[in-house]
């Protein structure tokens, strides 16, 4: 009897086991951390962008981002010009910039903090950027509209922000079809002060000049000749005198 019941409950726990949800023999893996935002990688899969990400690189400007996404709390805005954007620009006009003038100008495409379409409207103008105190330059973003339609100015150029690449913290970056130049480097320069008018000789001047003049070594000369012709006519006095003596 005992033979007959082993087999039967080895069979049942082996029936048993076939119907066990896999699930709770094995734990779920927890999920792992996200990976570091790929900030240029948004730009090249969006395209027209080339220019813009090739500065950011040249300029060392995206590996700054990238370390500030992943300590900041604050998260960034980035404003990306378009490959057209760059186009209309005058020509020459990047190559007259220096390098430090290049970092600052793509440093100014970009603001110290998260910010959605909405919220821009309702900031305190002007908006400090990343760019801010470069060269002791304010670097300042003016933001105004309404609704759904937000327009950025730099003071130098104004134009709207057209489109969300990416609008989710801690990043968000938007399309702007014109370059943002800062008024620091491209406003109009104050006209250069005129030099100071040459002075001119006073009266006080002329008069001693004169009197100068007048002490000349003609004058002393002329001295000379009077002390010499006033000796002379003291002696033939003396002579004079003496013959007078003789024949009186």
């Amino acid at each position: 009897m005992a033979a007959l019941i082993l087999p039967t409950l080895t069979a049942a726990f082996s029936f048993l086991l076939l119907f066990t949800p896999a699930t709770q023999a094995q734990t779920a893996p927890a999920p792992g951390p996200a990976g570091p935002l790929n900030f240029t990688g948004i730009l090249d899969k969006n395209g027209q962008y080339t220019t813009f990400i090739r500065l950011l690189i040249q300029t060392q400007v995206a590996s700054q981002i990238t370390n500030q996404l992943n300590s900041s709390s604050e998260g960034l805005t980035v404003f990306a010009p378009t490959d057209n954007a760059f186009t209309s620009l005058k020509a020459g006009t990047l190559n007259t910039l220096t390098t430090q003038q290049q970092v600052a100008l793509v440093l100014y495409h970009v603001l110290p903090k998260y910010y959605t379409l909405t919220s821009l409207l309702t900031v305190s103008n002007p908006v400090r950027t990343q760019a801010t105190g470069q060269d002791g330059g304010a670097y300042g973003l003016n933001f105004t509209g309404s609704g759904n339609q937000v327009n950025v100015s730099s003071g130098v150029v104004e134009t709207q922000i057209n489109n969300a690449l990416r609008q989710q913290f801690p990043l968000a970056v938007y399309q702007v079809d014109k370059v943002l130049l800062p008024n620091d480097l491209f406003g109009a320069k104050a006209p250069a002060s005129a030099p100071p008018p040459a002075k001119t000789p006073s009266s006080g001047s002329s008069n001693e000049t004169a009197t100068k003049a007048a002490s000349s070594p003609d004058n002393s000369e002329a001295g000379s000749i009077m002390s010499n012709a006033s000796f002379m006519g003291l002696v033939f006095g003396m002579m004079g005198l003496l013959f007078i003596g003789i024949f009186s």
